[in-house]
């Protein structure tokens, strides 16, 4: 034993590892021999009790006292010898510098406090865990919590924790919030088995609550269960009794705790989302559908919900039904699809079934209780995208599948915002394509219904204009809106559609951009009619090349005469982004290439360069509207569709797509690449890929788009604001980085031609007005100089000079400098790092290369003494050199030969040299 504890402190990690873990196994062993002989006592003691009430004397007795006493003795002797290891070994490994033998300590101790309390459940033994609860590495804070885990779970332990407990359930807590993700899932647990022996008080769970929206699952899954068992079940309360025949009871209770939460939350519907979505796993309540209806239809007298309780509860019942048949509430960050094995797919179709059986009576009250409440009824009527709509036939209940369209189509016209809209759409659309037979058919018809109410709204909204602006705006919506999903027959209101149009222009921005949307989906309708069709007449074709004229000609309109942002603020913004996405995403769907050499060649089309150009101007304005600007709209419905990023990506498609000229369109676009946030960033990345990827010439591309930049760069010149002009500039030099560093690696010969001729081209561009030009050398053309080889750096300063040698270039000496700046830092970068090699360098022999033997007299560190073996190469004879050249010359396996012997003599000399300057060091040594 003292062998291994002197063992376990040796330098040598692996000895000390291999040490500590026979010595804590032998702490292990030691245990089990030590309850086995605790048994054997208690046995002997029972057996000499019973002895000694039939006679106090005896040789039994006797002999049971001795047994008793030398097995008291074993144990002690037993108990002092892991008490020498603890002392001799634990107390200097827990702290070790590997993190696996501090690991190995920590488990062994959590399993020594478990398997034998009696000696080691003390506070001189169990500060050495809440100890490591700060230790640097995850797997030993990991291992601790797990250790407490095992002691905190025998309810005999705990009065003997209560001082510990004081004084480590802090770090208990905030290792909740830990770095690694296992250790604070870990802690979690750890707090709720404080919780359940009362240990913490309410106020110290405020931080944790927190974690409810964290990004790991885990960690929110973890802190769902235990709001769950110390909020909602409340099973740490001991006055709470379970008796039978309350379920129902228990899921009121259960629903009304989490209502309390939820009420918390409830301005925010995404973090009601995150706490519905990790309680949910474990609250049962969440899917007793009949309770939670019975609450919504106040069924219960005794149970009294507000406004904000209800909207909360239908709230939690739509997110509990989206997960009981597998969707997700919350954003994931993987964004991968989830796959289940046939079990889980037959308990989501039971799930699935039971919610329709649940809703299928109660679905109608529900509507129409909260048809005027917008938030509600929208909730409300997703829910039927959930259910097994053929069970209203199998169950003979086609009145209430009938009761619950029509009640989705009233809701459609009772309200006029986007989600509630879009829900009843995508419900009706639901109802026609999976119910059966006779119902199919009626929802169909009410779907028509639908369509064709709203087109006679349309016509009297449109001549009644002038007196009801909304009702036009609303129906309007709702025609975008249907429109997304069916084809939806306006011709009769298309030529009404483009006179009203022709009135609005400049009286409000909203209803106009939701004309152009309305005619824009008519005209993709019609285009994939004809497309489909096996055979298209003459009239079709003619008529649908009408529809389009007459869009793209409302649409350029406003490409002459933008919408005026000052005079009607954000909406008008709106309404320029509404023209850049309908006008990319037109001729995105008649790009010339779509229909080149078919029966439709037609239909394809391509703007000219000056509508191009037009478009991209206004483009660029509502990239230039700064995000307060954005965040200031009033009405924020269709934001997302209208913002700078979706106007970046419908211009960046008819590049990615050959709808437009990329040589103008591209260079624009990645002229942009570091001008407007992160979120742009992205989307040219992406462009710059998808160009690559199709073998475009991208050389010519970049040069144009670094042109662009620098001819902002320029213009801005012009002004008084000096801090624009440095921005400017520096934007053309970080445009210029970024592009050049796609070129790494590889791709650095690989593409060679391509930055040789952005080099080449960007020379010439620079010396086009010099010096006025020259400072593109080095905001430009530096950056993809320096990609080059040697060779070629060397010619492209060649050309450069020749390009000054009849100027005086003193004349200008700020002109100039961008020119200097460009040939020094190339002449010094490549001086350095490569080298320049000088004309009429000889032809590279075959095998190894010849070492350049310049006959310098290197100058000697101290008199009297060799200063390094690059000195002696330096100081080598001619003679050496000739023998050089020889063996250069000579065939490669009799240089190898050379190469060894020789190596072979130096190293000889130089052993005898170090030899004699140890005994030196050590003569001068003992002198001193």
């Amino acid at each position: 034993m003292d062998y291994v504890i002197a063992l376990s402190c040796t330098p040598p990690r692996v000895y000390r590892r291999v040490a500590s873990l026979v010595g804590l196994q032998l702490v292990t062993s030691f245990i089990t021999v030590a309850k086995a002989l605790a048994a054997q006592r208690e046995t002997t003691q029972r057996q000499l009790n019973a002895e000694k009430q039939k006679r106090t004397e005896g040789p039994r007795v006797d002999s049971l006292k001795k047994r008793l006493s030398m097995t008291h003795e074993k144990i002690t002797g037993i108990e002092e010898m892991m008490r020498k290891i603890f002392t001799g070994l634990f107390v200097h490994r827990y702290r070790d510098i590997d993190p696996n033998i501090r690991i190995s300590c920590i488990q062994s101790l959590g399993v020594w406090i478990t398997s034998y309390p009696s000696l080691f459940l003390q506070d001189l033994y169990l500060k050495y865990l809440g100890w490591t609860l700060n230790d640097k590495s995850a797997g030993v804070r990991k291992a601790s919590v797990l250790a407490l885990q095992n002691l905190y779970e025998l309810d005999d332990n705990v009065p003997s924790l209560g001082l510990f407990t004081e004084r480590f359930s802090k770090r208990m807590i905030d290792l909740a919030d830990d770095v690694d993700v296992s250790v604070a899932v870990c802690a979690i647990g750890l707090v709720k088995l404080l919780l359940r022996h009362q240990l913490l008080s309410d106020d110290d769970l405020g931080p944790l609550y927190d974690l409810l929206v964290e990004d790991p699952p885990e960690i929110r899954r973890a802190i769902g269960a235990l709001v769950y068992d110390h909020l909602i079940a409340q099973k740490h309360n001991s006055g709470q009794s379970n008796t039978k025949g309350e379920s129902n009871d228990s899921s009121e209770v259960h629903l009304g705790r989490m209502l309390q939460i939820l009420r918390e939350f409830s301005t925010d519907q995404i973090i009601s989302n995150y706490v519905i979505d990790d309680v949910w796993e474990y609250m049962k309540a969440m899917k007793d559908w009949k309770c939670i209806i019975s609450m919504l239809l106040d069924e219960n007298p005794l149970i009294e919900l507000t406004d904000v309780d209800a909207t909360n509860l239908i709230r939690l019942l739509n997110a509990s039904v989206k997960k009981a048949v597998g969707e997700r509430i919350v954003l994931a960050t993987d964004n991968r699809k989830h796959y289940y094995n046939k079990a889980q797919k037959e308990i989501l179709e039971n799930d699935r079934r039971d919610i329709t059986v649940a809703m299928m009576k109660n679905y109608p009250p529900l509507l129409r209780k909260f048809m005027a409440d917008k938030a509600k009824v929208t909730l409300l009527v997703e829910i039927i995208l959930h259910m097994k709509l053929e069970l209203y036939s199998l169950k003979r209940q086609e009145q209430y599948f009938k009761d619950v369209v029509q009640l989705i189509k009233d809701a459609f016209f009772k309200h006029g915002e986007k989600d509630a809209l879009r829900a009843c759409v995508k419900a009706i659309c639901y109802c026609c394509i999976e119910s059966r037979g006779e119902l199919q058919d009626f929802a169909q018809n009410k779907l028509k219904e639908l369509a064709d109410e709203l087109i006679a709204k349309l016509k009297t909204a449109m001549k009644e204009v002038d007196e009801d602006e909304y009702s036009l705006l609303v129906n309007l919506k709702r025609l975008y809106e249907l429109q997304l999903s069916i084809y939806v027959p306006i011709e009769s209101i298309f030529q009404d559609i483009v006179t009203t149009l022709g009135s609005f222009r400049t009286a409000n921005y909203e209803v106009v951009g939701f004309l152009l949307l309305n005619m824009y989906l008519h005209v993709a309708w019609c285009l994939q009619s004809i497309i489909n069709s096996d055979s298209v007449s003459e009239a079709s074709l003619s008529s649908m090349l009408s529809k389009r004229t007459t869009l793209l000609e409302q649409l350029e309109y406003f490409l002459h005469t933008p919408p005026g942002v000052q005079e009607d603020g954000n909406q008008g913004n709106q309404l320029a982004s509404k023209v850049c996405i309908i006008l990319a995403e037109v001729w995105f769907l008649f790009r010339k290439t779509n229909f080149s050499s078919t029966k439709l060649e037609r239909l394809g089309y391509c703007p000219d360069m000056s509508v191009l150009q037009k478009f991209w101007e206004l483009c660029k304005k509502q990239l230039n509207i700064s995000d307060e600007t954005e965040d200031e709209d009033v009405n924020r419905e269709y934001v997302e569709e209208t913002n700078r990023d979706a106007v970046m990506i419908a211009a960046a498609k008819l590049v990615a797509c050959d709808a437009v000229p990329k040589e103008y369109l591209g260079a624009e676009i990645i002229a942009c690449f570091v001008m407007h946030g992160t979120s742009v960033e992205e989307i040219v990345k992406h462009l710059i890929a998808v160009l690559r990827k199709k073998d475009y010439d991208v050389s010519s591309i970049f040069l144009e788009s670094l042109k662009k930049a620098y001819i902002r760069h320029v213009e801005l010149s012009n002004g008084d604001d000096e801090s624009l002009v440095n921005k400017s500039f520096q934007e053309c030099k970080e445009l210029a980085a970024r592009l050049s560093g796609i070129f790494m690696g590889a791709a650095r010969n690989k593409h060679r031609a391509d930055i040789l001729k952005i080099v080449k081209n960007g020379v010439q561009y620079s010396f086009l007005d010099a010096p006025k030009q020259l400072s593109f050398l080095e905001g430009a053309v530096l950056h993809f100089a320096a990609k080059l080889p040697a060779t070629d750096v060397i010619e492209i300063l060649k050309d450069v000079q020749k390009r000054t040698v009849n100027v005086n270039t003193d004349e200008d000496p700020s002109g100039w400098r961008p020119y200097h700046t460009f040939v020094d830092t190339l002449s010094d970068k490549y001086a350095k790092n490569e080298g320049f090699q000088e004309e009429g360098t000889s032809v590279r022999r075959r095998g190894r290369p010849a070492k350049q033997r310049n006959n310098i007299r290197g100058k000697k560190l101290f008199d009297g003494h060799s200063s390094s073996e690059e000195e002696d190469s330096l100081s080598a004879s001619d003679e050496d050199g000739e023998k050089q050249v020889e063996e250069d010359n000579a065939p490669l396996i009799h240089s190898l030969k050379s190469s060894k012997l020789r190596s072979f003599r130096v190293s000889r000399q130089q052993s005898e040299g170090t030899t004699n300057d140890l005994a030196a060091s050590r003569t001068s040594g003992a002198s001193n």
